[in-house]
């Protein structure tokens, strides 16, 4: 029981510091639990849903390398292919610009039926799901672009939302670059 206790201890303790990619570091919302890493993942989070719910959703931080990943234009508009309105239609989207700490972030909120990542990527189809939402975000980072994306049922991603906007509002050139 204590290797466990101490290992959850270590895990908060790495989240609470912040982590880092592309010459930026951040830091996750408390209560956001930091998974293992993955491949082309500079963080992956699992957020938990309300009390006593089985349900949770996860955001993704996405680090490709320099010039890796398209633009932010494409970025955006292949989030806005992947959420359908109720006409089966791409479904309206929100996007705005801003500057967090002398950073670039480009952001978009959508909601409806979520198609997920198809296409020649895609290791298996994903059947559509209605009622989700998808949060994101590109930051032109120094050592290029990070692609945040947020994506679950519309009241779990609601909740979180503010812990979302934490998230980006915490997002600054790295220190130690």
């Amino acid at each position: 029981m204590r290797t466990v206790a101490a290992f959850m201890l270590l895990m908060t303790a790495g989240v609470l510091q912040g982590e880092s990619a592309a010459g930026v570091q951040w830091k996750a919302p408390s209560g956001w639990v930091s998974e293992p890493p993955r491949p082309m993942r500079a963080a992956t989070y699992d957020i938990p849903g309300p009390r006593d719910s089985p349900e949770h959703s996860q955001c993704v931080v996405y680090f490709f390398g320099a010039n890796q990943g398209g633009t932010v234009e494409a970025n955006l508009t292949r989030w806005k292919s992947q959420m359908l309105g109720s006409d089966g239609k791409e479904a309206v989207a929100k996007v705005q610009t801003r500057t967090i700490h002398g950073l670039r972030m480009t952001t978009i909120d959508t909601s409806g039926t979520y198609t997920g990542m198809g296409g020649p990527m895609a290791a298996t189809p994903v059947k559509p799901a209605p009622g989700y939402r998808l949060l994101g975000a590109i930051v032109e980072a120094p050592g290029g672009e990070l692609f945040i994306k947020f994506a679950g049922r519309s009241g779990l991603v609601g909740a979180a939302a503010h812990d979302f906007e934490m998230l980006l509002d915490s997002f600054a050139p790295d220190a130690h670059r």
